[in-house]
């Protein structure tokens, strides 16, 4: 890193900023302590409130909430039906869990390339994918953009394939003016601290299908079930249950469903305050020599959970790493999302190879995420705006 020391001076900013961060109120405070000083910290009034509110904000006729994100997706795929022998298709540029839910259920993951302008799943990438036992379709809708679903809703209409919509970026976000929540077979959200709404943690599953429902109540409890009209006798005493499949405990606490719904009503400011970043970077970063900016469809009002800068290496001395330190000099911390899941040793212990999404793999090498939450003021914007702009007009050619 030799040539950050031909930067000089003092860093663009004192503190270091980094690519996410939770935002806390006084209400969120009050939410939580208000349960903690309830007769119930689990199994109470906050989840089914929390899977009300989540169908008012969506639409959808259905929600249940999960205790996280890999959950949900989890329960998702078993109440699609998925089993062994199955092929399940998604984007490789996507955190593991997209695809690791086709394996929790014996599943074989399969990868379609992306869109190199928005970095979505490609429609046509997952009509070349599909073979005789592929039996669902797991669409991310990458940094909260919603993917092309009247394209690849079609695809599974026709194909008679379960339509399952990551959508842990994408809370908030609406196609054609429809939330994202109602639109697929089945929706995930996720309420880790980087996403728009936190939890701390936490996950949902969202659908219109009443057998998708009672499903994921089952399974989000070890398959066990109170109610008689599910039960094979006669229930012995208001005590009585039986455990009628197999579940995991997937459960999400009181806790964390009520700092959601705290959240959640803070849900359009949020959105506004990201997409208000959104643009400023955007208007900083896409006549600049040297980086490309993600594209929108013009479908998707977007809820943006993470700001992708993309580098052009044939316009810059320095590689990817040497930028992202730079950045980091300035006390600019950023990230990269995401490794391409089959890069991963377990995925290569499983026979995948380098070569299956060139579209994702030339991506990857290219991206930094840069910091996007919240509560960043306009001065952090403008920080990170100028260290983008200080690092990379060093760097161009």
């Amino acid at each position: 890193m030799e040539k950050l020391a031909l930067f000089g001076g003092e860093p663009v900013r004192d503190k270091k900023i980094f690519y996410g961060h939770q935002y806390i109120d006084e209400n969120d405070i009050e939410a939580v302590v208000n349960v903690l000083k309830s007769d119930f910290l689990t199994c109470g009034p906050e989840i089914e409130k929390l899977e009300q509110k989540l169908c008012r904000i969506t639409g959808a006729k259905y929600a249940v909430a999960l205790s996280n994100g890999t959950a949900a997706l989890h329960a998702a795929c078993y109440a699609a039906g998925i089993k062994q022998g199955d092929e399940v298709i998604t984007t490789p540029i996507t955190f593991a869990a997209s695809a690791n839910c086709a394996l929790y259920c014996g599943a074989k993951p399969v990868f379609a390339d992306i869109n190199p302008e928005t970095y979505n799943i490609s429609p046509e990438d997952i009509t070349e994918k599909i073979t005789d036992k592929t039996r669902a379709v797991v669409a991310v809708d990458f940094t909260g953009q919603a993917v092309e679903l009247d394209e690849i809703k079609k695809i599974c209409e026709e194909r008679k394939l379960v339509l399952i919509e990551d959508g842990a970026h994408s809370i908030g976000t609406l196609y054609n003016g429809t939330p994202i929540g109602q639109l697929a077979d089945l929706t995930t959200f996720s309420f880790h601290p980087v996403k728009t709404v936190t939890g701390g943690e936490g996950g949902a599953v969202l659908t219109n299908k009443e057998e998708y429902y009672k499903q994921l109540l089952l399974f989000r409890s070890h398959g066990i079930t109170r109610d008689p009209g599910s039960m094979t006798k006669e229930p012995e005493g208001d005590w009585f249950y039986q455990q009628i499949g197999l579940g995991f405990n997937y459960r999400i606490t009181d806790i964390q469903a009520a700092l959601i719904n705290s959240q959640l009503d803070k849900l359009q400011r949020f959105k506004q305050r990201r997409q208000e970043i959104v643009q400023r970077y955007n208007e900083a970063f896409e006549r600049e020599e040297g980086l490309v900016v993600q594209k929108e469809i013009k479908e998707s009002d977007t809820a943006r959970h993470l700001y992708i800068l993309q580098l052009e290496l044939d316009k810059l001395n320095g590689d990817r790493r040497e930028i992202f330190e730079a950045l980091k000099a300035e006390n600019v911390c950023c990230n990269v999302h995401y490794i391409p899941v089959y890069y991963f040793p377990y995925y290569e212990q499983m026979g995948y190879k380098k070569g299956i999404c060139p579209e994702a793999e030339k991506l990857y090498e290219r991206i930094i995420s840069l910091p996007l939450y919240y509560s960043m003021s306009d001065k952090d914007v403008d920080s990170v705006i100028t260290a983008v702009k200080k690092v990379i007009s060093y760097y161009r050619k």
